[in-house]
């Protein structure tokens, strides 16, 4: 039942959260795609780790513990579909970590993971949040700060 769930909340995401996002962006060009990374920085600037552990804890913005479970003992409801984030930090590099949170997809096309920095080749976005991505660039650098410092 929990897994069902999950998924649904994973469908509301992929169709209505483009409306949480804080620009509309047209056709966002990636800073190139280097194997399965993106090596450089979407904003020029690293992220804020402080601010990623908040985005990501998040049940209004991020919601990533609908799916992730991760060192958040103050949140007893975390999800089971996707990889434990603890230790993100010591399995990934900064580039692979930032295009899976921009495009998971990219790198497997039956992910369930929304594509948090795209806004082409969606399904079923409504006209409003069309052109809209549900990240930011920042945001997307805030979260790679925060899941870089997670090596245990």
């Amino acid at each position: 039942m929990r897994f069902w769930s999950a998924l649904t909340m994973v469908g509301v995401l992929h169709t209505a959260a483009p409306a949480l996002a804080q620009q509309t962006t047209g056709d966002l060009l990636l800073p190139p795609v280097v194997g399965d990374s993106i090596p450089q920085s979407l904003t020029g600037q690293a992220g804020d780790p402080v601010r990623g552990r908040a985005f990501v804890a998040s049940r209004q913005q991020g919601l990533c513990l609908l799916c992730h479970t991760g060192p958040f003992p103050e949140d007893h409801f975390q999800g089971n579909l996707a990889p434990d984030l603890a230790g993100a930090g010591r399995r990934w590099s900064e580039g692979q970590l930032r295009l899976r949170i921009a495009d998971a997809q990219r790198l497997n096309p039956a992910s369930i993971m929304p594509a948090y920095y795209r806004t082409d080749g969606l399904q079923r976005v409504g006209t409003a949040w069309q052109g809209k991505t549900l990240m930011d660039a920042a945001q997307i650098e805030d979260v790679v700060a925060f899941l870089q410092t997670l090596k245990n």
